[in-house]
């Protein structure tokens, strides 16, 4: 299987829809095409994103989950479907597509909620998490994947890696975290001066060898409405003053 974004000339499996670009995709929305040579497998932990399909009927087979499948995938019901197909997943404005491709020994853990689709070739195994990583992020398991093959990945904007120091901390929002290496060293912390560290959320103090995935925060109600036209005098006293976000407007 090979792997292209957002160009019109190679096979797309899977692609961003090549009609539109990177920006123009996370305001209006993507799609992702996920073709299948005679054999191959895909798993889709979210059917209802399909939204077209090209291939012999019996090639998608959706079945229900057991209890420990639907704890550890996030979903009830699960697609498998088999090559030779071509199918068409639509995603909704504000979410974004990434198709990444994995060595056969990766050590990347990820929060299964992110994961669109994998490779029916890749092995999924669970990794408990530690007691205070669970009560942040309030899910007590990640997943890795081995054998090598292709995940699509859904987030709330472009997936970034920043690599990790064995010696230098990188400091990660807690809600922005989507993979990182199984055998990274990572505690709850805040960095800067009080101030700072008073007004920011939780941090992963993260050091180690290999890369972390990052997604932009979800939508800041607070950041927003900071970016709007307010005299100085305004933005000061609706930080300053108690309650000052809910009286001064």
């Amino acid at each position: 299987m090979n792997i292209q974004t957002e160009t019109r000339t190679r096979t797309l499996i899977p692609s961003l829809a090549p009609q539109a670009s990177a920006a123009e995709a996370g305001a209006e929305g993507q799609a992702a095409v996920v073709e299948l040579a005679e054999g191959e497998t895909a798993h889709v932990l979210h059917p209802s994103r399909i939204i077209a399909f090209e291939g012999e009927s019996r090639a998608r087979e959706d079945r229900f989950l057991n209890l420990s499948g639907m704890y550890r995938k996030k979903s009830w019901v699960e697609s498998r479907i088999t090559g030779e197909a071509r199918f068409v997943l639509g995603l909704p404005a504000g979410v974004w597509f990434k198709a990444l491709e994995l060595p056969d020994h990766s050590n990347l853990l990820f929060d299964i909620r992110h994961v669109l689709l994998y490779d029916g070739s890749m092995k999924l195994e669970s990794r408990l998490q530690k007691a205070k990583q669970a009560l942040v992020t309030r899910d007590w398991v990640r997943m890795k994947f081995s054998g090598g093959g292709l995940l699509g990945l859904a987030a709330s904007g472009p997936l970034y890696e920043l690599s990790l120091d064995t010696a230098r901390p990188v400091y990660v929002d807690a809600g922005c975290l989507v993979a990182f290496p199984e055998d990274a060293s990572m505690r709850l912390s805040v960095y800067g001066n009080t101030l700072a560290s008073q007004r920011m959320n939780y941090q992963w103090e993260m050091t180690g060898k290999g890369k972390v995935l990052i997604q932009p925060s979800p939508h800041d109600r607070v950041f927003t409405e900071g970016m709007r036209q307010d005299s100085l005098l305004r933005r000061m006293l609706r930080e300053v003053l108690p309650f000052g976000g809910v009286f001064i407007k």
